[in-house]
């Protein structure tokens, strides 16, 4: 299957995205289609042997709307760039505006001073007051309601588009309700003139009185407004993204044959030499190979402090050289760095959906025809049967036409996702879908990976105990026989060495023995080091080291024991200790109300340490690698909804046989497959952050589903005119064009309310 994504123009609310989707869902080889209203953006995932790009193109033009395939990352960034498009609509508002206001003057002139003593220029009632001059009134208003109809003129071009594809959206309603009231007037001004020709003016007075070109340019404009303000928070919405990509240097410079050269950044090859002084952003992730440094990297991890690197250390794309100039081969250049990876992740995450959304498109599809027949229906019904006047009649049509809203419904679900996934991303935290974050809000239980996951993934020495040398030479000896051992104990005892400089001893031969430890000679003599079995095997006396052998194992340390061929030299512990941050997160966790689970391949008496010091409720031990998928779908037969949380390398099958797998990365492999959520910070803390920010989005999506709702099922009647009969309440086009504006921004605006959800305290 190939998954591609697609750039999409001339959608105006979720109705079009649903036409979309419906329409390639006929395609063969079609898998999945998610249709972006926000970011006018498509993916697509469908079998390349059997159907082509181009046929999806081609599919989606018929449909009435634009397609192409983007153009690398860059496009990722023009479709949230959207400045020229805001400038654009800022520039046909205005004129818009420029226009109108004349307009509405002339048409309620008379009205203003009545109701508020607004005075009348004289100019002004020479020239339209009175039936003598109510063709240059009508004539007036319509010259100048052209250009206002010219300024937006993409409503009636999309509008009308749609409609003759059957498939009418938002633009649609407003084109008509505009359209509606252009024709109307133009019927008047003939009437007008017939009345005037043949002395009737009485009809005169009707018509003039009745234009509705006031209605027209003001329910475009007053939609424009709507559309501007609304453009503007939406540009809001991708600001981490934005903010992101606006990290990468352009520039890099390289050193060949002892010169720095700069080049631009997609010259960059894997294994160039990179020059970085301190105030410069790492251009590509490398290895440092010279130099000292600390490095800021708080624009990809959120963590404030910045961290001390130095020769061997990995260094990551777009982060800060603060202090000292380094030397850092490059490893991943290009979209392979971390940054960029980041940003797919991000793009690919917004542009999914939530099965939630799935409720507003349906109801979408159907929304804009239903309000159509609705809005025929409804000005049949007043002017037949209940017998009122044609120009009352029209303007329930009217305010039907445009007071009905899809794009609340559409935008109800992607903006809420794409405030929540950037303030995620903020805070080192990837989420790759809207599934994923949907789900996380459903978790019941958390499996939690042990080694580096709870823990460090270091092992470190917590225990020196001497018996037949002094710490001094048992260090010496331990040293010099670890130097050759690839076990994670050995590594340990290797970096102690090291870090304290003890001199290791020198090792004539070294021999593993699988399971157990190491047998070595030294000047002719064998020494071992390893556990239990090894030395009973060796027929050592161990009674008198078993307790404190048992005591450290209960701690949940792992002892190694080093011996001569005749007696016990001494004991080196060596545990994996707990994050400092674990203890909180398992709490955290815990007040959530989920249920906790270790699983860890450890024996029982390690895992029990682990458990009695941070209090986890349920441990599951001595469980091979292979065997962890298992236990996640044991717990998913009993009805959990499952949240797997592991380094995302070894617990590659258990994260993708969770409902949610979350992985924890030290930054650099970002893009694991298996994971649904990535921790950058690798803090299991951000595990309970993702699960916090899932409900605040959710939350947030519900709030915006539920005032859409409203707010049509509402609206609709109310312009209908059922309380007209009762109360003599009746919307004006005007008014409903308005509420029509009012209820996008609303949903827009709530969702830019997640940008204050912080890892502190609930939103």
């Amino acid at each position: 299957m190939k998954n591609e994504k697609y750039n999409i123009t001339g959608m105006s609310c979720s109705a079009c995205s649903a036409r979309i989707e419906k329409t390639l869902q006929k395609l063969p080889g079609i898998s999945t289609i998610t249709v972006n209203l926000l970011t006018n953006s498509m993916q697509v995932s469908y079998d390349e042997t059997i159907l082509s790009s181009a046929e999806i193109i081609q599919a989606v033009i018929k449909a009435g709307y634009g397609a192409s395939l983007p153009n690398s990352t860059k496009t990722v960034k023009n479709t949230l760039d959207t400045s020229a498009e805001t400038t654009t609509m800022k520039h046909n508002l205005i004129g818009s505006v420029l226009f109108l206001l004349p307009l509405i003057y002339i048409s309620m002139h008379t009205m203003w001073y009545h109701l508020f003593g607004i005075p009348v220029p004289s100019i002004i009632t020479q020239l339209f007051d009175g039936s003598k001059n109510a063709l240059t009134y009508a004539y007036t208003q319509f010259l100048l309601l052209i250009p206002i109809m010219l300024y937006n003129k993409n409503y009636y071009r999309n509008g009308l588009k749609n409609l003759w594809h059957a498939a009418p959206n938002m633009d649609s309603l407003v084109a008509l309700g505009s359209l509606a009231s252009t024709i109307f007037g133009i019927f008047a001004i003939y009437r007008i003139g017939i009345g005037l020709g043949t002395g009737n003016l009485p009809l005169v007075q009707t018509y003039s009185t009745n234009l509705y070109f006031e209605s027209a340019g003001m329910i475009v404009t007053l939609v424009s407004i709507g559309k501007y303000l609304e453009k503007l928070a939406k540009n809001k919405t991708g600001t981490a993204i934005k903010r992101l990509m606006d990290l990468s240097p352009q520039q890099a410079t390289i050193l060949r044959q002892n010169k720095a050269i700069t080049i631009a950044i997609d010259k960059l090859q894997v294994g160039d030499l990179l020059q970085i002084k301190p105030g410069e952003r790492i251009p590509a992730d490398g290895i440092i190979q010279q130099g000292i440094t600390t490095i800021d990297e708080s624009a990809l991890t959120g963590e404030s402090m910045p961290v001390e690197k130095q020769v061997g250390d990995t260094v990551t794309s777009a982060t800060l050289n603060k202090t000292g100039t380094i030397h850092v081969t490059a490893q991943r250049v290009g979209t392979d760095t971390t940054l960029q990876q980041i940003i797919q992740l991000m793009d690919a995450a917004t542009t999914s959906k939530a099965p939630i959304a799935k409720i507003a498109d349906t109801i979408a599809f159907y929304f804009v025809p239903i309000v159509i027949g609705i809005a025929l229906i409804a000005t049949a019904a007043w002017y037949f049967i209940m017998d009122t006047t044609i120009e009352f009649s029209f303007s329930i049509g009217i305010s039907i036409l445009v007071i009905s809203c899809p794009c609340a419904l559409g935008l109800a679900t992607p903006v809420a996702i794409m405030v929540g996934m950037g303030k995620g991303a903020e805070s080192g935290i990837l989420i790759k879908s809207g599934e994923a974050l949907e789900i996380a809000h459903h978790v019941d239980t958390i499996v939690l990976d042990k080694t580096g996951t709870i823990t460090t993934g270091t092992p470190t020495i917590t225990d020196i105990l001497p018996y037949s040398l002094d710490q001094k030479r048992l260090l010496s000896l331990a040293v010099g026989m670890e130097i050759g051992s690839e076990h994670p104990l050995g590594e340990a005892i290797r970096s102690y060495g090291k870090h304290h400089k003890i001199a290791p001893t020198t090792v004539d031969t070294m021999k593993a023995i699988f399971g157990k430890g190491i047998e070595a000679t030294i000047q002719g003599r064998i020494y071992y080091a390893g556990n239990t079995t090894l030395l009973q095997e060796k027929h050592l006396d161990l009674t008198s080291i078993l307790p404190k052998i048992h005591q450290l194992s209960d701690e949940g340390k792992t002892p190694l024991i080093f011996a001569s061929a005749t007696q016990i030299l001494g004991i080196i512990a060596v545990a994996d200790p707990p994050k400092q941050t674990s203890e909180s997160a398992i709490n955290a966790l815990k007040k959530l109300g989920l249920s906790i689970i270790m699983l860890t391949g450890d024996n029982q008496r390690t895992a029990n340490a682990l458990k009695n010091q941070l209090k986890i409720p349920r441990v599951i031990a001595e469980v091979l690698p292979q065997d962890k998928e298992t236990h996640i779908a044991n717990l998913q037969s009993e009805g959990h909804v499952v949240a797997m949380i592991g380094d995302g390398i070894n617990d590659a099958p258990a994260l993708a046989r969770a409902d949610l797998g979350i992985a924890l990365s030290a930054g650099t492999d970002i893009a694991m497959d298996s994971a649904d959520a990535i921790l950058i910070k690798n803090d299991l803390n951000d595990a309970v952050n993702v699960i916090r920010l899932s409900k605040c989005v959710l939350r947030n999506i519900k709030e915006n589903l539920f005032w859409a709702f409203i707010y049509n099922i509402i609206g609709i009647p109310l312009a209908a005119g059922v309380l007209y009969p009762l109360y003599g309440i009746k919307l004006n086009p005007m008014i409903a064009a308005a509420a029509m504006s009012c209820s996008s921004i609303c949903v827009v605006l709530n969702a830019l309310r997640l940008r204050h959800f912080n890892t502190e305290q609930k939103l």
